[in-house]
This record gives structure tokens, C-alpha cells and sequence, in this order.
């Protein structure tokens, strides 16, 4: 049976633009469905446009570093709509090189909202109304979604969708969350001037991380000004005629603010896609169910990216699109392997980690474990005054000398652990790092001269 395209693919974020252009250089037909803009989240509402604002909120405090340094200035005034529009721009001009990505990549670009009919179906509605197309395979590449809790007043608040395109600045600010967006958004507001507010209703920030590491990144983000305030919680938000939100707290004690923005979860972007009707299993959080080939209950359907449960990381839906096509068209019968996957908090200072957390490591291999760890002020605060530290943390198997897990909170950690990531992934041992001559005079060297494990 002929039908309209080989591959249909439902969502032009990260991997549905990459499995979607895989598949056309192949000489594959295929068409990819979006009804937001191109690029997704990341290009659009943010690992793009947060990255931008992060190096924006690092200036006010280089202005305090230079002082020790015989460097004398000062920040006469921050503008807002001047950063908002910038980044706005620059956001429009990826949308365009997606576009053009898309077009000479031969991908057909429908414009509208998806929804599947049946195993083959999808109904796309746009502006001139509904239109079905069949395919050999589907491919639902939707993403995930921010969603706030239903308190009384929740309507007030924003998430990081909304923070990216306020029409004012907000003096006083709210982040309600403990995960890298909340902590990466604090560290955004406090930098470029808010008396920010970072509330989680949990012990500690950033659950998941290395314990140590989220306690050492508590001390440094609480030092820089953001007030954190842990086993809180919000219980409403009123507003106020002039505009000012009161956040009435579980505990009593009512917090003004000017902005409160939620980052407490998201959610995968599966409304009115009928998956149900369909037969697509999903799990109680929504997420869609699909195998190591990311196949679906139902054959002909697959599904990737954050809309499965996978890492909720851009550079793994891009993984995940190449391993879709390569399963499909050229034999790859290799699962992906999510083990040993990098990433970082662009807070102030940044957080980067591959591997294991010392609390995983101890639970899988128990004593047959080496902590090597070093906490220190960088060469630079030596003479800029500042009371920032860096921490650093290596994990090893003893008994096989294997390098499991690499931690580091301080500046440009993300840009350092990405290398370390390859010679981890590659299954470097101790003696290896040991081995490899530092450059001089780094932070980063510091991860091959830690010699003696923690006690």
C-alpha cells in the first residue's frame, strides 16, 4: 500500500529534527509535523536563550572581581528589554537555520497540530483546516512541557517558558524548585540584579547530584546572595492591586515578590495526540512507553526525547534520533547507552558530572571504592577578593583501578568535564589521569594530580 511518506514525525525539537533530516539524506520521504516553532525547546525556551541570560548575570559580579586586579569600573545600569530582544532575535535566526536545515535536507515542513487516527493516520490541523497523512512510521518527538502546581493563585506565576519574555524586570523574585532549572534560574535573577529567593520543599537542592557536590553548590549559591529556604513551600499567591505578589507559605510566614516562577517539574507534550485511542501505552506519569529501538505498543509508532523518560537532555535526543534511523535503515541492532552521560548546571559557579554519584558507587561496588577530593579558591580569587571555591571529586574501583564518576562545581566546569567525559567513557583508570601532565597553571589540572584518596 503506498501512503504519503515513509517517515512522519511529530514535533521539530531536537530529535525529531535530527531523526527527520537522518532519514531524508537517506533518500527516505518524510515529513515532520510542529505547531510551535522549529528547534524545540532547547533552540527556543531553553538550554539556547538560559545559556545566553547565565552569561548576562555573570557581569555584575567581574565588575567586584576586577577591583583586586587594579581594574576599576562600575555597572552604571542593566537593561532588560536590550538582553530580552537580543536574545528574542537571536532565537528567530536559529528558527531560520533550522528552517533552511529542514528544506534543503528535503524534510516537507507541515505546519499544525498533530493528532494520530489510527496505527498509519495522522490528522494535522492548521489554519486551513484538517488534512490526514499516512506513513510507513511515526515518529512522536514532542517533548515535555512546564506545568505549575494547582495552588489558589497559581495563574500569577510564571514558568521558564514566560521568564524569558517578561515585560518588566522584576526587582524581588521567587523561584520555587530544587532541580538545575530552578537552581540555574536563581543564579540568573540574583546576577543581573533581583533579590532572588530559591524555595524547595525538599532537604537539600539539586537531588540526584552527588550529596557532596549539592552541599558544597548550596554554600557557594547561598554565598553569592540567593537566599535558599529548603523544606518551604508555597501555598498561594495573591496579587496585589499594585501589582505585588504575596506568597502565603505552608509554614505561615507570607514572602512580596515581583515575579514568582516555578520550576517544579515538566511534564511529556502528549495532549491531544489520542494516544490512548490508539493503544499506546503510557506510564502513570505520562510518558510514553517504547523499547530500546524506541518502539511503541504499537509497531508501525515510535517515540524519543523527553516525551519517552529518557534524560531529559538535548544532546540524548539527538543520540536517540541518530540511533532510530540507523536502527531502521542501515541495521543498527546496538541499543543506546544512556551510562557515563555528562552533563552540567550553568549556575554561578557551574556544576558538571559523568558517572556515578558517590552514593550510587557506594551502593554498587561498596568498600571496593577510592574517593579522591579537593575543595579550593581558584587562582583568580586569590587577588579578585571574591570568597568563591571550587570543588572537585574523583571516583575509582579500587579493585580494578577504573575511573566510575568525575564531579566539579566552579568555573567553566562544564567546558573541563567534557573532556573527561571521553577518557571515562573510554574506561581510563586511575594511573592513566595520574599519568597525564597537567596544564599549568589550571583549575582543570587539579584532576590529574589528586593523589591521596579521602580518608
Amino acid at each position: 500500500m503506498s501512503r504519503d511518506y515513509e517517515l512522519l514525525v511529530i514535533g521539530a525539537g531536537s530529535g525529531g529534527v535530527r531523526a527527520s533530516r537522518m532519514a531524508a539524506a537517506k533518500g527516505v520521504k518524510v515529513a515532520v509535523v510542529e505547531n510551535r516553532y522549529l528547534g524545540g525547546t532547547c533552540v527556543n525556551v531553553g538550554c539556547v536563550p538560559k545559556k545566553l541570560f547565565v552569561y548576562a548575570s555573570e557581569y555584575s559580579e567581574k565588575f567586584k572581581e576586577a577591583k583586586g586586579f587594579g581594574v576599576e569600573g562600575q555597572l552604571n545600569n542593566f537593561d532588560w528589554p536590550t538582553l530580552r530582544d537580543n536574545k528574542t532575535a537571536e532565537i528567530g535566526r536559529l528558527n531560520g537555520i533550522y528552517n533552511n536545515l529542514l528544506d534543503n535536507s528535503g524534510v516537507e515542513i507541515l505546519n499544525g497540530t498533530a493528532s494520530l487516527k489510527d496505527a498509519n493516520t495522522v490528522i494535522v490541523s492548521g489554519e486551513s483546516g484538517d488534512k490526514e497523512y499516512t506513513a510507513d512510521k511515526i515518529v512522536i518527538a514532542t517533548g515535555g512541557w512546564p506545568f505549575k502546581p494547582e495552588i489558589p493563585g497559581a495563574e500569577h506565576a510564571i514558568t521558564s517558558n514566560e521568564a524569558f519574555y517578561l515585560e518588566a524586570f522584576p526587582e524581588r523574585v521567587v523561584v520555587v524548585g530544587g532541580g538545575y532549572i530552578a537552581v540555574e534560574f536563581a543564579g540568573i535573577f540574583n546576577g543581573l540584579g533581583s533579590d532572588t529567593t530559591l524555595m524547595y520543599r525538599g532537604e537539600q537542592v539539586l537531588r540526584g547530584f552527588d550529596e557532596g557536590v549539592r552541599q558544597f553548590a548550596a554554600e557557594q549559591i547561598a554565598a553569592k546572595g540567593i537566599d535558599i529556604r529548603t523544606n518551604s513551600d508555597i501555598a498561594s499567591i495573591e496579587k496585589q492591586v499594585d501589582g505585588t505578589l504575596v506568597c502565603q507559605l505552608k509554614s505561615g510566614e507570607a514572602i512580596e515578590a515581583d515575579a514568582v516562577m516555578y520550576a517544579t517539574g515538566r511534564r511529556p507534550m502528549t495532549d491531544g495526540l489520542n494516544l490512548e485511542q490508539v493503544g499506546i501505552k503510557v506510564r502513570d506519569n505520562g510518558t510514553i512507553i517504547a523499547d530500546d529501538f524506541f518502539q511503541t505498543s504499537v509497531p508501525s509508532v515510535y517515540a524519543l526525547g523527553d516525551v519517552i523518560g529518557t534524560p531529559a537532555l538535548t544532546p540524548v535526543a539527538l543520540a536517540q534520533g541518530m540511533k532510530l534511523v540507523a536502527n531502521f535503515y542501515d541495521g543498527d541492532t546496538t541499543p543506546m547507552d544512556y551510562s557515563n552521560i555528562p552533563t552540567a548546571v550553568f549556575c554561578q559557579p557551574n556544576i558538571a558530572t559523568v558517572g556515578l554519584t558517590e552514593e550510587e558507587a557506594v551502593k554498587e561496588f561498596g568498600d571496593d571504592l577510592s574517593v579522591f577530593e579537593s575543595s579550593f579558591k581558584p587562582m583568580k580569587h586569590t587577588i579578585s577578593g571574591m570568597p568563591e571555591r571550587s570543588m572537585m571529586k574523583l571516583l575509582v574501583q579500587t579493585s580494578t583501578d577504573k575511573v566510575i564518576g568525575a564531579h566539579m562545581v566552579g568555573p567553566d566546569a562544564g567546558e573541563i568535564v567534557q573532556g573527561l567525559a571521553v577518557a571515562i567513557k573510554a574506561g581510563a583508570t586511575k594511573a592513566v589521569f595520574d599519568s597525564t601532565i597537567g596544564i599549568h597553571p589550571t583549575a582543570a589540572e587539579e584532576f590529574v594530580t589528586m593523589r591521596t584518596p579521602r580518608g
